[in-house]
């Protein structure tokens, strides 16, 4: 991911589901859709397995605390307590530094 944004936010969602998707897939879409709507928002990050991470980046702390207030995603947040998630944790940090490398073939 390269930004313009220097610093900027990474709000990392690390979960394990429940069992059966009920809903699940087209609500992350959903979520997903939303999100990049929203002021603020940069661009995200997400794989499963056993353990599920999203990595979600911001250019600032306001934009993450509007994106938790959003109407849609606080139904998903309860959903997600009620019947998606066995276990989750949220962090929220600021990066300050970026760097990656591309292998050329």
């Amino acid at each position: 991911m390269k930004t313009n944004f220097k610093p900027y936010y990474a709000v990392i969602f690390t979960s394990t589901r429940t069992e059966g998707d009920n809903g699940y897939g087209a609500m992350a879409e959903l979520m997903e859709t939303l999100a990049k709507q929203q002021e603020g928002f940069i661009s995200i990050d997400s794989a499963r397995s056993e353990v599920g991470i999203t990595v979600s980046y911001w250019e600032h702390l306001e934009a993450i605390k509007q994106w938790k207030q959003q109407t849609d995603h606080i139904v998903a947040q309860q959903k997600g307590r009620q019947d998606w998630y066995s276990w989750y944790n949220v962090r929220i940090c600021k990066v300050e530094l970026e760097y990656e490398f591309t292998k050329d073939d």
